[in-house]
């Protein structure tokens, strides 16, 4: 009876935040400012260009010159990999949290493939030389599976990858979501794979009790790693509490930093961020239900945090927001 009710309570909250997720819009719709639907948003700029990358069929595209209105594209995948149907038993090739950085030439997206409330899940990479679709040079090459976390052998989730480089320029994968919290993996200098050894450090984690499903409130909801170098510091920001249910949302933006990129992270009150600790950085209010799954990026001189919002306005559905981030004295973001 007891896992009966659980699985009821998942399927009942994946059913509200399905059918209060976004309508479907054909490629080439126009979101005007403070409207454009997306999920886990991740940019990139090129040339004259923005790029966003985001959770959705075959991983969702936009583009805009202003960053300001956006552009749907085509996905990355018209079909998901063949190699993701071994990860998840449901997949129907809906791609979660992608990260787009660039390196040495090359764009590197990865991506996470997974089963809602599970564990069931993957990191896959796919590159690219140009995001631009009218050159003879695009064109996604998928390089597989980076990571796999399987249940009841893993106590971490291969989701919501972060690739980031420290002061000696070597490459880490931070990810995870729920189970024992966010994780930080050495990768090997072609940033396919981990590196030999696979030397792993915690970096995140928040109360859970392992007699419960994770999508029970209070059981571990710290998700949607990002990692910045600023200074002497790496800011590391995660997501809290509940995305995904639309007008019952409470997702948030904490932070914390370390002078080493596998910590100690600690807040401002000194807390650490593997004991529950966090700064809020950005919360729900009037307007958002709940805010989170944030990157952050630099134009310029600027500094930009980008996120979702669950629209108070709209039905709780997530839309797209992006914050010029500024910064304390003594060094902390607000």
């Amino acid at each position: 009876m007891r896992k009966l009710l659980i699985f009821l309570l998942l399927a009942a909250t994946f059913s509200v935040a399905a059918q209060q997720g976004n309508p479907k819009y054909p490629e080439g719709t126009v979101f005007p400012p403070g409207q454009t639907p997306i999920h886990d948003p991740s940019m990139i700029k090129e040339a004259d260009t923005f790029y966003l990358f985001a959770t959705g069929q075959g991983i969702s595209v936009l583009s805009s010159k202003d960053a300001k209105s956006w552009t749907k594209e085509k996905p990355v995948f018209e079909t998901a990999p063949d190699w993701t149907a071994s990860c998840a038993t449901d997949f129907k090739g809906h791609i979660w949290a992608p990260d787009i950085s660039f390196h040495k030439g090359l764009f590197y997206l990865y991506y996470s493939v997974s089963s809602f409330a599970k564990n069931s899940s993957c990191i896959g990479v796919a590159v690219n030389r140009t995001l631009d679709r009218s050159s003879p040079e695009f064109g996604w090459v998928d390089k597989g599976r980076v990571l796999q976390s399987v249940p009841n052998r893993d106590m971490w989730n291969a989701i919501d990858p972060n690739l980031v480089f420290d002061e000696e320029g070597v490459p880490w994968l931070a990810f995870g979501s729920f189970w024992e919290g966010i994780k930080l993996v050495k990768m090997n200098p072609n940033l396919l794979r981990p590196a030999e050894g696979e030397i792993w450090y915690s970096v995140a984690r928040r109360k859970r009790d392992f007699d419960l499903a994770d999508a029970l409130p209070g059981n571990g909801a710290v998700e949607a790693p990002f990692i910045y170098k600023k200074g002497d510091f790496y800011y590391l920001f995660i997501s809290v509490d509940y995305c995904c249910r639309g007008e019952k949302s409470d997702y948030k933006i904490v932070y914390g930093r370390s002078q080493k990129i596998n910590g100690p992270y600690l807040d401002r009150q000194g807390r650490d961020l593997i004991e529950g600790g966090g700064t809020i950085l950005r919360q729900g209010d009037k307007n958002w239900y709940g805010v989170g799954h944030n990157a952050v990026y630099k134009v310029g001189d600027r500094e930009y945090l980008i996120y979702h919002g669950y629209d108070a306005k709209d039905k709780g559905r997530s839309k797209l927001l992006i914050g010029e981030l500024s910064w304390t004295p003594d060094g902390w973001p607000k």
